[in-house]
């Protein structure tokens, strides 16, 4: 039973400004919850329909089942009482009960019997039924209803128990194992190993995302999908800079002549156009590997936090091996992008058909374009070329046929010999990058978290495991503490049930 004050609305001296709030959220807090019975005191003096307690509690019992009526003061405005408790128009649901206060120095007992003797004699308040009249009925019926009460209640009590039982009963499984020797400590270590990569070979190869279902940046294949096709968007895009047409090839061409037929394409002049274009591009694969090994060093540190956290008196170690295995394989990861690239300088080389199908196409316009160049009456100022749309020729007057032919068959040569260097640069580093993040996840991980644990600079990592840090022992003792106590309850309640 909590006897909760009384509403003040103006505040008198020493008291807060705010003393209806605070009273009002007091009030509230306590007859809210279905479990309570809200005994509603109101003075016979006053309309039931005006009373602000009425108001508070029919907003937490609208139908009143729960609220019961008390009416104080009933020898002070016995006019009316009789209609105010039968009426109910203010709809409480578990009735009235009138009663006289103590006057004066009364004891208990002659204040009931001045009660008795009160609504037996008088002429109003005799006429309302000796049910709902006196101290006494009062109490009767809160056992009554308190009764009920319980009994309705018991059921849900008991289910929130077993909820919160069980409950407790998971976190405190969830907590890792005291720890005894180093051989314990050890395998308490492979098992968060071991967890880790299941996770990032689910996430990065296997593309199994139900372990993060809601967290998009962790759904690792279909990010790395994203990311290459970028990549791959990005190499194979136009270059912003467009030069004149044929030049870099003629300019090329002039420096790489020498005494021979007019029709041969000097392999060096070829080389040293596709070594250009090598170049144009080369730090845009450097680029891509950083930002794909960027991502993977956020998903590792994320699974690796996730199953080490119980463990915080080693979750550094573990984080910094991997973060040193990460620069690790990034440096390695650089260099060898940087030698596919560079493979590319070494020789013009394919086996792809797909080469001689493109430059055959092209090279069928070479005599209508040195046509359009030279010969054309009508001196047009460009001329449309597969592959490059229309392209302005006037500059290229001034060259000979023979140059011009070299320069555009070497143009077409490259035009189809690049597509096919781009789309190798990337199948590459697919490949590679599954490679290695296969790689990363079932050896290199494991290797780099062990040698970091057993490493004595490291402070002894193992060892460090056998002692529990404060925040899992807290938590350990107060699931205990807590589980103990909802057994008890268990047993309060059941012991009710059986009375």
């Amino acid at each position: 039973m909590v006897d909760l004050p009384g509403i003040t609305r103006v505040p008198v001296k020493g008291q807060p400004e705010n003393i209806y709030e605070q009273i009002s959220g007091m009030i509230m807090k306590y007859i809210k919850p279905q479990e309570s019975i809200i005994l509603n005191v109101l003075s016979a003096t006053v309309d039931f329909t005006t009373c602000e307690s009425i108001r508070m509690s029919r907003q937490v019992d609208k139908t009143g089942e729960r609220t019961l009526a008390v009416v104080t003061k009933a020898d002070m405005a016995p006019e009316g009482l009789l209609q105010k408790v039968t009426a109910d128009d203010v709809s409480i649901g578990l009735g009235y009960v009138c009663v006289r206060n103590r006057v004066g120095e009364e004891t208990y007992e002659e204040a009931r019997e001045q009660e008795e003797l009160l609504f037996k004699t008088h002429p109003t308040l005799s006429m309302i039924d000796e049910n709902i009249v006196g101290v006494p009925v009062l109490a009767q019926k809160l056992i009554q209803i308190q009764t009920t009460m319980i009994a309705r209640c018991l059921p849900e009590i008991v289910r929130k128990i077993n909820h919160k039982m069980e409950t407790a009963d998971v976190e405190l499984k969830k907590l890792p194992m005291v720890m005894a020797s180093t051989g314990e400590a050890l395998m308490t270590l492979m098992d968060i190993i071991g967890s880790a990569k299941e996770s990032l070979l689910r996430v990065l190869i296997q593309g199994d995302f139900s372990e993060f279902p809601d967290n998009h940046s962790m759904h690792g294949t279909a990010r790395l999908a994203d990311m290459l096709s970028k990549f791959s968007d990005d190499l194979q895009a136009k270059p912003k800079k467009v030069r004149e047409f044929l030049m870099d090839e003629i300019k090329v061409l002039e420096e790489c002549k020498c005494v021979g037929l007019p029709n041969f394409i000097p392999r060096s002049a070829f080389m040293a156009i596709l070594s250009q274009h090598v170049d144009d591009i080369h730090d845009k694969p450097v680029e891509f590997i950083k930002n794909i090994w960027d991502y993977i060093e956020v998903v590792l540190s994320s699974v690796i936090t996730k199953y080490s956290e119980n463990f915080p008196q080693i979750q550094s170690s573990i984080k910094r091996a991997g973060r040193n295995l990460m620069s690790k394989i990034k440096e390695q990861s650089v260099d060898r992008v940087i030698q596919i690239v560079e493979m590319e300088k070494l020789t013009d080389y394919t086996c792809s058909p797909e080469y001689m199908t493109s430059w055959t196409e092209k090279i069928d316009a070479q005599k209508s374009f040195i046509d359009a160049v030279l010969n054309d009456k009508t001196k047009p100022e460009s001329f449309s070329v597969s592959g490059f749309g229309n392209v302005k020729i006037s500059h290229l007057r001034e060259y000979h046929a023979h140059l011009l032919q070299q320069a555009f068959d070497m143009k077409m040569r490259i035009a189809s010999y690049w597509k096919i260097v781009l789309r190798r640069v990337v199948d590459n580093l697919a490949l590679y990058l599954q490679l290695s993040v296969k790689y990363l996840v079932n050896t290199q991980l494991q290797k780099e978290i062990v040698a970091e644990m057993v490493d004595p600079k490291g402070g002894g990592g193992v060892e460090r495991m056998l002692e529990e840090s404060p925040s899992v022992a807290s938590k350990r003792e107060k699931l205990k503490k807590s589980i103990k106590v909802l057994k008890e309850s268990k047993d309060a309640v059941a012991a009710i049930v059986d009375q």
